[in-house]
């Protein structure tokens, strides 16, 4: 092959799966670390004690407000003045799953909120304590709930993950930068690599979608266009 299309399959495409597989490699722990953290600071919201509250929404008010770069850069430039020193690909993922978890922290305390407060009154009046309550009964309601949020917040994650490539975590992006950089055909490279990011969020769209139908609380279905 020869020309564009012989620069795309045999120099292109090779460093972009490589950038590829380390993009999934960040996004899937970030995304799981995320949604998990997400919970729990969602719940230490609205059932915590203040001294579990407070904590939480600090988080949430920090790790909303800072821009993911200057996050990143804290993780994988400013500890090392103190001593501590991330790869850049713990780094990564460290960063992506605290900002990704203080989002997810919100569409899960709006779907707890929205949890009528008898449900937990009658779970108590049946000998069920609390935390039973919570984790039982109120929280599988919320998260079934915040799961249109939540995916949307993991669609985010995969497009925000070609920030990693800023702390020298060589992903999809980077790849596409260093080959860009060589030769010069921006247009071509980040067209190519513009379209691998769509097929992962149309891949990522249709799974999510169907653990949302899988997980539908009845009464509470929509029918996809």
């Amino acid at each position: 092959m020869t020309g564009e299309l012989g620069f795309i399959v045999n120099d292109l495409m090779p460093a972009l799966m490589r950038g590829l597989w380390m993009s999934i490699r960040l996004i899937v722990p970030s995304a799981v670390l995320g949604f998990f953290l997400g919970v729990l600071a969602g719940s230490c919201r609205v059932y915590g004690v203040r001294a579990l509250r407070w904590p939480a929404d600090l988080y949430v008010a920090l790790f909303r407000g800072f821009p993911l770069l200057v996050q990143l850069y804290i993780w994988y430039f400013g500890l090392p003045r103190i001593g501590i020193y991330l790869s850049p690909y713990v780094a990564s993922v460290v960063g992506f799953s605290l900002c990704s978890g203080a989002y997810h922290s919100e569409y899960i305390r709006g779907a707890l909120l929205s949890i009528k407060k008898g449900q937990l009154q009658a779970a108590q009046a049946v000998g069920m304590t609390r935390l039973q309550t919570i984790l039982y009964v109120i929280l599988p309601q919320a998260v079934r709930r915040a799961l249109p949020g939540c995916g949307n917040e993991i669609i985010y994650l995969i497009k925000y993950s070609s920030l990693a490539y800023m702390v020298t975590c060589i992903e999809l992006t980077g790849e596409g930068k260093i080959i860009a950089s060589a030769t010069f055909k921006y247009t071509e490279v980040f067209a190519v690599v513009g379209v691998i990011y769509l097929a992962l969020v149309s891949v990522a769209s249709w799974a999510l979608g169907k653990i949302e139908d899988r997980l539908t609380i009845p009464g509470f279905e929509y029918h996809r266009a």
